[in-house]
């Protein structure tokens, strides 16, 4: 089977945006395990409170803020999972066009891939509001999706 834009891929990114969402995550705890001594730091009883129990220990700030905008961009993938989810449901539901689907579907999930990037290594405001430009731009993807869907349905409803 040959793979092209018409072929219904769209509800493919849906498990890779929980990844995208779930991948700063995984790396975060990836950092954690590389610091000697921080296991003992974190504990299942108040995960959440782990990331703020590492600016009590003497590790270096630079780490800790790395870590703390990795979680950042964990919960805003985890934010923005939804929203994203019910644009491609939307949109297969209402017979918009593979070919728009996947297109759109693309964009989405590379502006999250940037967003993270940027996200994790930011160090300067100058970065922090082009972040910010990024979410932005990939925020409108969803809507786009949305806004399609129910023209089509307003339109086979009269």
């Amino acid at each position: 089977m040959t793979l092209t834009l018409s072929t219904p891929l769209s509800l493919y990114s849906i498990p890779v945006m929980w990844f995208l969402a779930y991948y700063p995550s995984f790396l975060k705890g990836a950092t954690i395990q590389g610091i000697a001594g921080l296991n003992k730091l974190f504990h299942s009883v108040d995960p959440r409170g782990n990331v703020a129990r590492l600016s009590e220990k003497k590790i270096n700030p630079d780490v800790v803020a790395r870590i703390k905008r990795m979680e950042g961009a964990h919960f805003n993938g985890v934010e923005s999972f939804p929203l994203w989810s019910l644009a491609v449901l939307v949109g297969n539901y209402a017979g918009l066009d593979n070919q728009t689907l996947n297109i759109v579907s693309s964009l989405y999930l590379f502006s999250r891939v940037v967003y993270n990037q940027i996200y994790i290594n930011q160090t300067t405001e100058k970065q922090g509001s082009f972040r910010s430009i990024v979410w932005a731009t990939g925020l409108t993807l969803p809507f786009y999706l949305l806004i399609k869907a129910a023209n089509i349905v307003r339109h086979a409803a009269v």
